[in-house]
């Protein structure tokens, strides 16, 4: 593959509501192009660009690839994403490195949930956007009802740039505006436009000829004066038009029948923007820089993709934004603050990868073997750093507790769930002490899923997953005291300690332990044993398990003996007096609370609602705004560990929610009950196995 500058170069990512046809789009690219021999198939697994083996499985995309291919001298470097929202990741990735984007929509399903996600963030990014209405050769096909559907869900006006030749089993090809001429099956050819269409192209075109004058000052002159422009002004007008974002033009094809693809690949040439076109923006030391795409420039490059492979090791994907990577060369990472030294520079174009010797700026290149780099890292000059930013990724609200299969497994686990979560922002893990459990969080069970058999497949680490624990605490409403005496005689040396001590509620810290014993009852040594029985009583719970907190201690009294006192004595009395004085204290269980923000369609208002009202939330406020409502509640953690997949089915997929920790309350009596109950079989069934 030759090797483009920033001028000849279109990065234009691909998204989508699942299934819409953007991988088969990316096929129709690559075999009209003469890259590949024959059209690949998602349901024999031949796609370049769905070539991870649980993509097969799944026959859908769950990562973005990288697909360049060459056409008039331009390198368009496709980015197909997936179109299913627990893997939203991939496409923020893709869309952060695109300078453009075509939302491709179903002809017969129209606009989406997915469709609105990603128009919603190519919104975010500020991307110029073709709409390309997919698969008008099904069955039911409609082009206006799809379109209308889009132009519904947009604040920018749509621009049709080319009409469906019938639609349909009678979809022959696309009427290009353009050039006002059609173009049948791919679009290599054209003819004239048929008579029963050519009033519906003559209307049409004069709306696009009005778009494009809008392009430009002199334009809308000439066109005041003429009511005429040039198919070069046009384009030109248009292309701004384009890039200002002031209109987004609508482009028709059926991708896996290979229909309307040249038409669309002259429009991605002359239409979108080069990386030329764009500038970005780092901080560097002395505040923030304009980069301009140029060879000469600074050096600048953003790493937004790492993956593991078992044969080649690490892939790090990156863009660069200005000057230019060299192969066998060493570049500084900003983000960590080390030098890589880089090996061979490739062009990855699906699993193949091509070998260079430069990645100019504008570019997308890949490069193998890099230890320290992460996803979100920069690259740059040491002398002149610079660092790129890394977008805003969804939290993750869906948890699952991990434990490893085997002892063996066990050992691998913290590394495999940190890489896993370098490759993907939307992931995260941590460790729960409340409940002594591994959590691992993503955006939904496919998500969890898919990385739990990347785990197996590509780490070799073998996990299990449950649903996790509440990490309850437990704690005291009232004062009490008690008393424990500690005496242990064998053939040796013996054990004594009595311990006598006072506990109450406590607000300001987790625990205060205050030695009140005059007279020397027990000599001040054994006090610091004391409190370790008693801090370990509170790790491991008294009422069902969970951590205790919110206590202050008072050792008011005890005995000691002059042979067979020991610390261990005075720890176990410590501990033992602590668990009797807490069973009389008024002990109660403390669950986590959330705030809870949830944005829905308004349709779905009431079903939320009604929904929130048997979780035991308390609902703090609403707001409705442009068709969606915002509800802010505070609901226990306990009641939203399925939250994200209820939400879905509620919404049809259109409904998000964000969740924080707020504070800890007591939990109600009767679930208090029920939480004690199923501790006790636990304990009961790990003493049976």
């Amino acid at each position: 593959m030759k090797e483009y500058t920033a001028e000849h170069i279109r990065n234009v990512a691909l998204v989508s509501h699942s299934s819409a046809g953007k991988t088969m789009l990316t096929e129709a690219f690559l075999h009209c192009t003469g890259v590949t021999t024959r059209l690949g198939k998602i349901e024999d697994g031949s796609t370049v660009s769905d070539y991870d083996e649980e993509e097969i499985r799944r026959g859908i995309s769950l990562y973005s690839t990288v697909i360049p291919i060459e056409y008039r001298d331009v390198k368009i470097n496709l980015l197909d994403t997936p179109g299913y929202n627990d893997f939203i990741g991939e496409v923020i990735s893709a869309l952060r490195v695109a300078d453009s984007a075509i939302v491709v929509i179903d002809s017969v399903s129209g606009r989406e949930v997915g469709t609105e996600i990603a128009w919603d963030y190519c919104n975010k990014f500020k991307l110029p956007r073709f709409v390309l209405i997919n698969k008008m050769n099904r069955e039911n096909a409609n082009f206006q009802k799809a379109l209308a559907s889009i132009q519904e869900y947009s604040e920018t006006r749509l621009i049709p740039v080319q009409l469906p030749w019938g639609e349909r089993t009678d979809f022959q090809g696309v009427i290009d505006l353009l050039t006002m001429k059609a173009y049948p099956g791919d679009g290599k050819k054209a003819v004239d436009i048929p008579a029963e269409f050519k009033a519906a192209a003559e209307s049409a075109y004069q709306q696009l000829v009005e778009a494009a004058a809008e392009g430009e000052d002199a334009l809308m002159e000439k066109y005041l004066e003429t009511l005429q422009l040039s198919p070069e002004e046009i384009l030109r007008g248009l292309r701004k038009v384009v890039m200002q974002g002031n209109f987004i033009p609508v482009f028709v094809a059926a991708g896996g029948a290979e229909m309307g693809i040249f038409p669309l690949l002259d429009a991605i040439v002359d239409l979108l923007p080069a990386p030329s076109d764009v500038t970005t923006t780092a901080s560097g030391k002395d505040g923030n820089e304009e980069l301009n795409a140029s060879d000469a420039g600074p050096l600048a490059a953003y790493v937004w993709k790492t993956t593991a492979d078992p044969y080649v090791g690490k892939q790090t994907y990156f863009r660069v934004y200005s000057g230019m990577i060299a192969s066998d060369s060493r570049v500084w990472n900003q983000t960590k603050g080390l030098e890589e030294r880089l090996g061979t520079l490739y062009v990855p174009r699906g699993k193949e990868t091509i070998a260079v010797k430069t990645i100019h700026a504008g570019d997308i290149g890949m490069v193998p073997k890099l230890s320290e780099t992460s996803t979100g890292n920069t690259f740059c000059d040491r002398g002149h750093p610079l660092t790129l930013p890394v977008p805003e990724y969804p939290h993750a609200l869906y948890r699952v507790a991990i434990m490893p299969k085997t002892q063996a497994d066990s050992a691998k686990i913290t590394p495999t769930l940190t890489r896993l979560c370098e490759e993907d922002l939307t992931l995260t893990w941590y460790n729960e002490a409340a409940t002594n459990q591994t959590i691992l969080q993503g955006m939904g069970d496919q998500h969890i899923e898919v990385a739990i058999r990347r785990a197996e497949s590509k780490f070799q680490v073998n996990l299990l997953i449950d649903v996790p624990k509440v990490p309850y605490l437990e704690a005291i409403t009232k004062k009490a005291q008690a008393m424990y005496r500690h005496k242990k005689q064998t053939g040796g040396a013996g054990q004594f300690g009595e311990v006598h001590l006072r506990i109450e509620p406590l607000q300001e810290s987790d625990f205060e332990i205050v030695n009140d014993i005059f007279g020397g009852a027990i000599s001040s040594s054994y006090i610091p044993a004391i409190e370790k029985g008693i801090r370990n009583t509170m790790k491991e719970g008294i009422l069902a398990g969970y951590p205790v907190h919110g206590i202050r201690v008072s050792v008011f009294d005890g005995k000691e003996h002059p042979v067979d006192s020991k610390p261990i004595a005075f720890e176990i009395a410590g501990r033992e007096a602590f668990k009797l004085a807490f069973k009389d204290a008024g002990p109660v269980l403390e669950e986590p609370i959330m705030n809870v923000k949830i944005i829905v369609p308004e349709a779905n208002m009431g079903d939320v609602l009604g929904d929130l009202n048997t979780r035991r939330a308390r609902v703090q406020g609403m707001e409705t705004e442009k068709g969606r409502s915002t509800i802010s509640a505070q609901v226990p953690l306990a009641e939203m560990l399925r939250y994200t997949t209820q939400l879905r089915s509620i919404t049809g997929g259109r409904g998000i929610f964000t969740m924080e920790f707020s504070h800890y309350e007591t939990v109600p009596a009767h679930i208090t009950g029920e939480i004690v109950a199923a501790r006790q079989k636990e304990i009961q069934q790990a003493k049976e196995d």
